[in-house]
């Protein structure tokens, strides 16, 4: 078999990789490494992978990397609040036009099933719990608009083209490789990389407010079952189905922390309904937080080289945050 990863260098990606090459897939990846470290996939050998440095948004041939292609994961996509909406168009290109030119190539190469990494910010401050694929779409910010808009491409040209495609939104996912840029990314990436440096854990208000956690391992299992299945146009929350306050991963993970102001347009809950992959995929999580946290501490050096987001760099990127939004409306 062979698959194409966008985005394969990147924390998800790379993880997906691994597990690609474990059930003896050759891979191609496709990644212009703006957030993707060559690092995540130096334990690979060239016969089973194949990285190609480019960036897929921009009006480039991209056809001879689909080439006998069977499975395309795409993986790539800018994924930081701030960023979006001081430059929305930069995510425009990324995300809806980078995913129209994989698309297209992936059509032409007539591959067995696409999958697109989509996001659960799409459903912006969710009013039900546990949220469900077809609770109300209310993107908050240019990010999460176009992690939707990508996914309506590909649900549009799964229903005109019959092309096999499932999409799959993505809640919060950790694990080794946990993306540790963005001050309102990652928030295992940020912790772990205070607690290397001896720095506080900043904790976003009170702490009381939950995420929906699911180990980087569950959700790569997940996204490979989807490839494999007979299902097609489908869209499915991917999640660990369990609410966890950040107070208890800080709690978790140990050492001092500190409380910065609450950021407005943030979620005080978040909880994905997994029923439906459950059942379609006969897929569930298996790794518990505890344990997660516990590999993550164990494999901390992987955070050595990563930005130490201190107190007072995130109180000022808040600020940035408070003004954006305000002039946003």
């Amino acid at each position: 078999m062979k698959s194409l990863v966008t985005g394969g260098a990147g924390f998800i990606g790379s993880n997906l990789v691994d597990l690609l090459v474990k059930n003896k897939h050759k891979v191609i990846v496709l990644d212009n490494f703006s957030t993707g470290r060559k690092s995540n996939l130096k334990h690979h050998s060239k016969k089973n992978i194949k990285v190609i440095n480019l960036d897929i948004s921009k009006n480039i041939n991209l056809k001879k990397y689909f080439k006998g292609v069977d499975y395309v994961f795409h993986m790539a996509g800018l994924a930081d609040i701030v960023p979006s909406i001081e430059n929305p168009k930069k995510y425009f290109d990324s995300n809806v036009t980078g995913t129209f030119n994989v698309l297209r190539y992936a059509k032409e190469a007539k591959v067995k099933k696409f999958i697109y990494a989509a996001s659960a910010s799409c459903y912006g401050l969710p009013r039900k719990f546990p949220t469900n694929e077809s609770s109300t779409i209310k993107p908050m910010y240019p990010y999460a608009l176009t992690k939707w808009q990508g996914e309506q491409i590909v649900m549009h040209w799964n229903k005109v083209f019959n092309f096999p495609a499932i999409s799959l939104r993505f809640f919060n996912c950790y694990g080794p490789r946990s993306r540790t840029t963005g001050a309102y990314g990652a928030v295992f990436g940020v912790f772990l990389a205070q607690k290397l440096a001896n720095k506080p854990l900043t904790i976003v208000g009170n702490g009381k407010q939950t995420r929906d956690f699911i180990h980087v391992s569950d959700l790569v299992s997940a996204v490979f079952k989807a490839a494999k299945s007979k299902k097609n146009g489908q869209i499915y929350n991917l999640a660990g189905g369990k609410e966890i306050q950040v107070n208890e991963i800080v709690k978790l993970i140990g050492g001092k922390s500190v409380n910065i102001p609450k950021r407005p347009g943030e979620p005080d809950r978040s909880l994905g309904d997994i029923r439906k992959i459950k059942k379609d995929l006969n897929w569930e999580p298996k790794i518990k937080i505890r344990d997660g946290v516990k590999n993550l501490l164990e494999n901390i050096v992987n955070f050595r080289d990563a930005p130490v987001w201190t107190p007072k760099k995130i109180k000022k990127a808040t600020k940035i945050w408070f003004k954006l939004l305000k002039n946003s409306k």
